[in-house]
């Protein structure tokens, strides 16, 4: 069975979605990761992280053509769009090293 890296990073960002929002929440959450399913569990992070992204384009489009003056909210969202963006790229490079480490591993 061939597990490919993208399926790997996309499984630890979701997995990393759920532990911030457990932290935040103090809700028990059970991922699917734990059931098995590394691959789903990294879709959803990326699926939660691309919506953030559509949100904060939405409200910063919204502020731009006069619908909202919430500008504050719309540089927060995007702010924090950012930030999960960023954080999904840093996990798939570290993600990207380790394999990388494991392919040069001498047999």
């Amino acid at each position: 069975m061939n597990i490919s890296p993208e399926s790997t990073q996309q499984a630890m960002l979701v997995r990393l979605g759920q532990l911030q929002h457990q932290a935040q929440s103090g809700v028990a959450i059970t991922p699917a990761a734990e059931q098995g399913d590394f691959g789903m569990l990294m879709k959803t992070t990326v699926r939660a992280i691309n919506h953030e992204q559509m949100q904060a384009s939405q409200l910063m489009t919204a502020v731009e053509t006069g619908a909202s003056d919430d500008l504050a909210g719309a540089m927060l969202a995007s702010q924090k769009a950012g930030l999960s963006f960023s954080t999904l790229v840093q996990v798939r490079n570290k993600m990207m090293t380790a394999f990388d480490d494991i392919m040069r591993m001498p047999l």
